[in-house]
């Protein structure tokens, strides 16, 4: 039996992923996204910083095809160490 998604495909859609704010926390969050879209515009990538500086939230909204994609994306996201937290 197919799962059906309550989005429709194709779409944008933003994944925030937070974490220390280092450098190579950055580039992380972009690599482990373009790992599963390919290249992504900068004017697609959002960086805040937390009130103390020392966290950092990334978010980069892909054009999503499937949920299959955002299952995958998720999951890489989600078991990397530097990640802290992943919506």
């Amino acid at each position: 039996m197919t799962e059906e998604s309550a989005i429709e495909f194709p779409c944008a859609f933003p994944i925030k992923m937070m974490g220390r704010d280092t450098p190579e926390f950055r580039a992380t969050a972009r690599r482990l996204i373009e790992h599963h879209v390919g290249p992504v515009a900068e004017e697609l990538i959002q960086v805040n910083l937390s009130a103390r500086g020392n966290f950092v939230s990334v978010t980069v909204t892909v054009t999503a095809t499937s949920q299959q994609q955002l299952d995958d994306i998720y999951r890489d996201v989600s078991g990397h160490d530097d990640v802290l937290m992943a919506l």
